[in-house]
């Protein structure tokens, strides 16, 4: 078989427009830098120009590169694409010295990039406005992909993308808004966007600040979890209208971006008949019966910090707490209103189950996604009827089609790799020298792009104890987890660099 060569020019040129996004995203952290004078908006912008001139110098000496792009070299865009921008997004961690450490301030970035959501920093809010905007905004651009929004530009360069968006969302889905796929990135940007500023105003008109609604609306619609407050969003308990508006964005940001596309469009059907939607609402509203039953009947109900002594204001507290939880876990949002972990033995074993689950496939949600869940039972339970009937042909139906044997083992494979990442993930970190509860947490919510894990890294705590190793080994997990494992493992194979 002939491998033709990397275009290796095409390939630095997309880092350089990559990173001259970037540091124009940097630039909207150094404006609320200078309107809240915080005293860093130099070293913001500092870093925001440094980002830019070396975007720009990458893009000025590739220019004369051959543009078309396969999809080995999406694959390296993709996979690059992610650590070149995390590695930029340390700088105004580093400048401002909000993080002093590059392994602490690359994690963070890291963390952010891929909407996982975990943290090293103890004391969020003395870190400085700008700085903390900063965060949330690499959550917000890595919640749709950074690739998704440079392929809306790329056709400005004469680029098609379509091998870019195959490597950037792997999954089983393809549906489609249009034809051109650059057009499919922009609706997907037109309704990210939209929902991100009505998140905004409503959390405003429930009480929040600006600075702080603006900030959770950036992490909720990207299922990330980053906030601005030491407590998360427990700093709100008494004020359940703002949990449950950020309760919304987060289930809309787990489902399917798509399904939203055609609600607007009034298209309502297709959501209605969508097996993928109907099974995720299923697992929310069964998860959050089971928990909102045993925490109110077995939890110490102070745990909710809420202060109703009526029944039925106990009653809204396990529920709200409930759903709150079961959907930051399951959309991988990872905010806090409770540590889940202190309620029951049971309720931790069960949230620590969700953390496999994920949100919708075409979501900005984390995890292995509800569909590879569902063809992987269904084909579970045909193999029980091969057994009876070896000659029956009993394909696995999704949708009312059938979804094709490519498909069905494209998802097997995955699942056995996650397990294994995640297996191989919790050996490591207990080489480390962590105990069996944090090692499995902390792998089962770097891969899962969660955020909180379980015994030292529960949703009290941080990753700020984990040694310098450990914090880049997870990093490592966050990457391969938010890339959906084959787009950088296939990096990693000699045969993936071979020229034949």
């Amino acid at each position: 078989m002939s491998v033709n060569k990397l275009n290796y020019k095409i390939i630095a040129h997309i880092m350089g427009l990559l990173l001259l996004c970037n540091g124009g995203f940097m630039l909207l952290a150094t404006i609320v830098s200078f309107v809240y004078k915080d005293g860093v908006t130099m070293q913001v912008m500092l870093a925001s120009l440094l980002t830019m001139f070396v975007g720009v110098v990458l893009m000025f000496f590739t220019r004369e590169h051959q543009k078309s792009i396969n999809k080995r070299e999406g694959y390296i865009v993709v996979t690059f694409g992610w650590i070149f921008m995390s590695l930029s997004g340390t700088l105004p961690y580093l400048f401002s010295q909000s993080i002093p450490s590059f392994t602490n301030a690359f994690f963070e970035t890291m963390s952010g990039y891929t909407t996982t959501g975990a943290s090293i920093l103890n004391d969020i809010e003395i870190v400085p406005k700008g700085v903390l905007f900063w965060r949330s905004l690499t959550h917000w651009i890595g919640g749709m992909g950074i690739i998704v929004l440079a392929i809306a530009i790329l056709p400005l360069l004469g680029i098609g993308g379509m091998q870019l968006f195959a490597a950037e969302a792997p999954g089983p889905s393809t549906d489609k808004l249009h034809p051109r796929i650059t057009d499919t990135a922009k609706r997907l940007w037109l309704i990210y966007v939209g929902y991100t500023a009505a998140e905004t105003l409503l959390l405003k008109l429930a009480g929040m600040n600006f600075f702080d609604a603006i900030n959770h609306a950036l992490s909720t619609l990207s299922t990330g979890g980053f906030s601005t407050k030491n407590a998360s969003v427990a700093y709100w308990n008494d004020k359940p209208l703002i949990q449950y508006i950020i309760m919304l964005f987060m289930l809309l940001a787990g489902m399917n971006f798509v399904l939203s596309y055609f609600g607007f469009k009034g298209k309502v059907q297709k959501i209605i008949k969508d097996e993928e939607c109907k099974w995720y609402f299923f697992f929310v509203f069964v998860f959050t019966a089971v928990a909102t039953v045993i925490i109110f009947l077995q939890a110490d109900p102070s745990i909710s910090a809420i202060d109703h002594p009526m029944v039925y204001g106990e009653l809204e507290s396990a529920f709200r707490h409930a759903l709150f939880q079961v959907l930051a876990v399951i959309t991988t949002t990872g905010f806090v209103s409770a540590d889940f972990t202190v309620w029951t033995p049971f309720l931790k074993i069960f949230f620590f189950g969700l953390m496999f689950l994920g949100g919708s496939a075409g979501s900005t949600a984390g995890g292995m996604k509800v569909v590879r869940h569902l063809i992987t039972i269904r084909n579970g339970i045909l193999e029980f009827k091969r057994t009876l009937h070896p000659r029956a042909v009993l394909p696995v139906r999704y949708n009312q089609r059938a979804v094709s044997k490519e498909i069905v083992f494209n998802i097997l494979a995955f699942f056995i790799l996650y397990m294994l990442s995640f297996i191989i993930g919790s050996l490591v970190l207990g080489m480390l020298g962590l105990d069996f509860e944090t090692a499995i947490g902390g792998a089962a919510s770097s891969l899962g792009n969660v955020g909180p894990g379980l015994g030292k890294l529960s949703p009290v705590n941080n990753f700020d104890m984990l040694p310098d190793f450990g914090k880049w080994w997870c990093s490592f997990l966050m990457l391969i987890g938010r890339l959906e494992l084959f787009t950088v493992l296939i990096l990693l194979t000699p045969f993936f660099w071979r020229n034949q």
